[in-house]
């Protein structure tokens, strides 16, 4: 197979993983011509590190004819505009999460994409890795007979300490714990229990602005706003007639992360779904529990599988298993949520996805196609 071209706009903190692995893991089907940045100097180190041979202006990538994925880390608020103008381009398009802020722009783009005949990506691509792998394949093959309900919840800090060079953004919309971490635990679930057709919940937020307190920030002192929900529990309802709570809160410290899937005949003990390995056990009806041993390949950290299946895709006139539609899905049921909360009713949800095809099983060293 011939290797794709990819472009990189955005070279923050996470552009880091995603070009160790493009240049590295995945080297062999991907192959990054350049990056950008709107701080050329941001764009450059990243280059310098990666080896990667070319450092453009964002028109310049775009306009570059060997170019054929646009991979987007920007921030939450400009990724729909971008995904755009790379579509403009010509360009099939992978972007992080949220897939966009709201469902016009998502539909958008989604929209362009089809006239154009080109793919659109969207992260997290985790569930791609060795966990949700082998517990997709466990629910498929009936260990733990039909899968009734589930629970999902992630407790984390938040980003009041001011360390992060981007902490401002974590405190808006696309930065909130339902945009921000609900993608990983949504897409799971989504992954392992198809698509959901109705959600309630309730979003709230304890402090409307936090003073930085740590020393070390360049913002000490400041008083910053929080302009969205830092609280949010739901339930959602499948198509599948089973039913999950999930809960996602910013409000605490550490991080306690924790998935189970509840069957007739086991409960599935998932593993966080923000990374890709971690420990798979069932509980049987027995009582006994039973630690399972990974079915598939990448337990490390691979983020960037997501663009390397879309070169396969491409390539093989397949659907892209971290999609545009996939990643709609979870941006309706987030939306969902937050209108759910604010009228305080059941939202049945206008958008639906397919499961996203299974990673085959006896694959070739870091490669995600027979």
């Amino acid at each position: 197979m011939r290797r794709i071209k990819v472009g990189v706009i955005g070279t923050g903190v996470i552009s880091a993983i995603y070009l160790k692995n493009l240049t590295g893991m995945f080297d062999s089907i991907v192959e990054v011509k350049a990056v950008s940045d709107l701080v050329p100097e941001l764009a450059q180190k990243r280059a310098e590190e990666y080896g990667i041979p070319h450092v453009y202006t964002v028109d310049e990538l775009l306009a570059d004819p060997e170019i054929e994925i646009v991979l987007n880390l920007t921030a939450p608020s400009a990724h729909a505009a971008l995904n755009l103008q790379a579509l403009h381009a010509g360009k099939h398009v992978y972007t992080e999460k949220p897939f966009a802020l709201n469902r016009e722009d998502a539909d958008q783009v989604l929209n362009l994409a089809k006239e154009k005949n080109l793919l659109v990506g969207c992260a997290p691509d985790t569930f791609l890795g060795a966990g949700i792998q082998t517990c997709i394949k466990l629910i498929n093959d009936g260990w733990i007979g039909t899968p009734y309900s589930a629970s999902a919840t992630i407790i984390m800090g938040n980003s009041t300490s001011g360390t992060h060079p981007n902490f401002r953004n974590f405190l808006k919309l696309g930065g909130d714990p339902i945009m921000d971490m609900g993608p990983y635990y949504l897409t799971a679930l989504i992954a392992l229990l198809g698509p959901v057709n109705r959600v309630t919940g309730s979003a709230r937020q304890l402090h409307k602005e936090v003073i930085i307190q740590n020393p070390k920030s360049p913002a000490f002192g400041q008083s910053v706003p929080i302009e969205a929900p830092t609280n949010v529990s739901a339930v959602l309802d499948f198509d599948s007639g089973a039913v999950a709570s999930f809960t996602a809160a910013k409000e605490a410290f550490g991080y306690s992360p924790r998935m189970e899937i509840y069957g007739t005949e086991g409960i599935l003990y998932v593993p966080d779904p923000n990374f890709f390995g971690g420990t798979i056990s069932i509980q049987f009806a027995n009582g006994q529990t039973k630690e399972i041993p990974h079915s598939h390949p990448f337990a490390e950290e691979g983020r960037g599988m997501g663009v390397a299946d879309m070169a396969y895709a491409i390539q093989s006139g397949r659907k892209n298993r971290a999609s545009g539609q996939l990643a709609r899905h979870v941006l309706d049921i987030s939306l969902g949520i937050f209108e759910a909360s604010e009228q305080g009713k059941h939202m049945k949800l206008e958008s639906s996805t397919e499961r996203p095809a299974p990673i085959p099983m006896g694959l070739k060293y870091n490669t995600l196609d027979m």
